[in-house]
């Protein structure tokens, strides 16, 4: 780049900051790659910034302007703290501005990074709850709760899990009337919450001050964790299932019960959640092992508003930071 102190700013300075304005995205760091469409891990779907024609335009303070406020977004965007500056106005001597590769590659490496989430979403469509009993005396029983989380578009999907988009799984029941519902109970509500993330860049990502990790679990203590799948997230993911949580009872002698939620990129748009809640049937001499049902939690609802056995998956989308370009994924859910 010929960029430097009282030099003459070519269009290949600038476009080389900006980027490419099409899919594809180049190597290093540029605007465009993590502001626009970008690739895979990179890209947010915001409007991307033109590049320049060479040879037949001038860098005019409305382009610079727009790639410096655009810059300062993706650094509220990230919590990236970046270099101090204003954006050149019309009429004003355009000086050379400092460290802006820095900054393009700072903001790139955080770009999985988000100072917040948005508001977490409860629409779904279908049956969440198991309504009905489950189980008879002491036979072994099992409920399959299945969800998915579809994406208007493939670029949508990464979009949402590039700018910092979490699905999220809770699991519960209170309903009461047999000898095992107090267990389970207790159980279902150790899991807290299951949170998926894009493990954007194969590595952490800090939302609104919370590190995820691909499968992170929170505020869920107790029971015997067999499996949380710490490095899995969506570009984890494939069309074959991964068990990306196992939670197994801890008290005598229900030990061999457990709640599992695998996940499935189905295809990519398309994200498939199957949680089995199993008992196989051992308690207490005399005891039956069978629950209730309940009431059911309905659409929409962010916690578990229900007494039934429910898995529920909502969503937070990415913060209003930025324009919304992932539309707005459809939750549905079954159960058997």
């Amino acid at each position: 780049m010929t960029y430097s102190s009282a030099g003459l700013i070519q269009a290949a300075d600038y476009n080389g900051f900006v980027g490419p304005t099409s899919s594809g995205g180049t190597a290093g760091a540029n605007l465009n790659d993590i502001w626009a469409t970008g690739a895979t891990d990179k890209g947010w779907g915001q409007t991307a910034v033109t590049n320049v024609t060479a040879g037949s335009n001038t860098v005019t303070a409305t382009q610079w302007a727009s790639l410096v406020n655009n810059l300062a977004t993706s650094g509220t965007q990230t919590s990236t703290a970046l270099t101090a500056r204003s954006a050149p106005t019309v009429g004003q001597t355009i000086d050379i501005l400092a460290a802006l590769n820095t900054d393009l590659t700072s903001v790139t490496t955080n770009r999985g990074n988000a100072a917040a989430s948005g508001t977490e979403y409860g629409v779904f469509s279908g049956t969440t709850s198991k309504t009905t009993g489950t189980g008879s005396g002491q036979s072994a029983w099992t409920i399959t709760f299945t969800h998915t989380v579809t994406f208007p578009s493939a670029d949508q999907a990464r979009y949402f899990w590039n700018a910092g988009g979490i699905v999220r799984l809770k699991y519960g029941k209170s309903s009461t009337g047999t000898d095992a519902d107090a267990d389970w109970n207790t159980f279902s509500g150790l899991c807290g919450t299951i949170n998926l993330t894009g493990r954007v860049a194969g590595a952490a990502q800090t939302i609104a001050a919370q590190s995820y990790t691909g499968t992170t679990r929170l505020s869920g203590t107790g029971g015997t964790q067999t499996t949380l799948a710490t490095t899995t997230g969506w570009y984890n993911l494939t069309g074959s299932a991964t068990t990306i949580f196992q939670l197994n009872d801890t008290v005598s002698p229900y030990s061999t019960n457990f709640i599992r939620t695998q996940a499935t990129a189905t295809s990519s748009t398309v994200l498939t959640l199957t949680t089995v809640w199993s008992d196989d049937g051992t308690g207490t001499a005399g005891a039956t092992a069978n629950i209730t049902g309940g009431t059911a939690t309905a659409s929409p609802s962010t916690t578990i508003s229900g007494t039934a056995p429910t898995t529920l998956v909502t969503y937070l989308p990415p913060s209003s930071t930025l324009t919304n370009s992932w539309g707005t994924p459809a939750i549905a859910a079954s159960v058997a």
